[in-house]
């Protein structure tokens, strides 16, 4: 890729401007970092407390809800009150909670800046980053209908016995166990077994009601198409939701020296951070290898230095991020030029 083709490809992918502008033009995403507004007037444009954050936020999960896939996943990094302040808005547009993500900084982070006479708390060494699912959902005659009901609500308007799902699958006794309990021991048909499912309810079940296992009404759901509701995951032993890493420093942090040089909204010091809130590319290559795979598109709506999007296209990803403020967009626009000419 020459220079010049670099620098076009970095023009597409990143927007100088508020995501909100471009999400109806980018394709549909397999993962959103969410590395937004925090409640902190940490960056132009971000609140100066939490309390109004479900505001800021409200049109971004309207339009992540609008243009995702139902098995987008979502990472959303905050503080502990930022997050628990925008759940209930996550919530509301069909955002499933899975776990939180704590990363714990170390005493490094607040060695030598706390007053034990004053502070009354303490010190704080973590973010949050918040791992959301789509909730998974069927319409049904009277309304809607999760993905576990609705199995066993297709399988039963069928008019066939729970037992007979065994003979589907081929198996003695897990297909009822597994696919049509209604408890947490409950499991996510896997493609084949759900094609097995279907099939049978399609074939043995009562003919007025065809057919069984539909998305749109017309024909029944297909082994592929199952399998593109479900999120990827691709699980990596010995990794928890605690995730150990002192403060951003050395190389990889943009200080206002050099050819790192500071926005000027900001105008730290010589030594001073760019941007408050950098993350480690470390943790956003983790969060990218366990829910995608290579050629899947990345949203990173709140660019930053967009760490998400240096971190993609070193494994592959087709990352699509967006900043309004002019100067972190320059720099971001220089590390992605950058991500791209070693991976050339």
């Amino acid at each position: 890729m020459t220079r010049r083709d670099a620098r076009s490809w970095v023009r597409g992918h990143l927007h100088r401007g508020d995501a909100r502008d471009v999400y109806r033009e980018w394709p549909t995403p397999s993962a959103i970092v969410s590395d937004g507004a925090y409640g902190v007037g940490g960056f132009p444009g971000d609140p100066r407390t939490p309390e109004t954050l479900a505001d800021w936020y409200r049109p971004h999960v309207d339009a992540w809800t609008k243009y995702a896939r139902p098995a987008t996943t979502l990472w959303f990094w905050n503080t502990e009150i930022g997050w628990a302040t925008v759940h209930p808005v996550l919530a509301e547009f069909g955002w499933e909670y899975v776990e939180t993500i704590v990363w714990d900084k170390g005493i490094a982070h607040v060695a030598g800046n706390v007053n034990g006479d004053t502070i009354r708390r303490f010190p704080v060494a973590t973010e949050v980053c918040v791992f959301y699912r789509r909730r998974l959902e069927f319409p049904v005659s009277d309304g809607i209908k999760p993905a576990r009901e609705w199995i066993r609500y297709e399988w039963l308007r069928a008019g066939l016995a729970l037992n007979r799902a065994n003979d589907a699958c081929g198996v003695k006794n897990a297909a009822t166990r597994k696919y049509l309990t209604q408890d947490w021991l409950w499991y996510f048909p896997p493609p084949e077994h759900m094609g097995r499912l279907v099939a049978y309810a399609n074939e043995h079940g009562d003919r007025n009601g065809r057919p069984y296992f539909s998305l749109d009404g017309q024909r029944p759901v297909t082994p592929a198409e199952w399998a593109t509701l479900r999120d990827v995951w691709h699980h990596q032993h010995g990794l928890t939701n605690v995730w150990a890493h002192p403060p951003l420093n050395g190389k990889e942090r943009y200080r206002g020296n050099g050819k790192r040089s500071a926005p000027r909204v900001h105008n730290p010091g010589k030594n001073a951070t760019v941007h408050l809130n950098q993350k480690p590319l470390k943790f956003m290559r983790q969060i990218l290898s366990v829910c995608t795979s290579e050629r899947d598109v990345v949203w990173e709506p709140f660019g930053g230095l967009c760490s998400a999007a240096v971190a993609a296209v070193s494994m592959g990803r087709a990352p699509y991020a967006a900043e309004p403020v002019n100067d972190f967009y320059a720099l971001a626009f220089q590390r992605l030029l950058g991500a791209l000419r070693k991976n050339a």
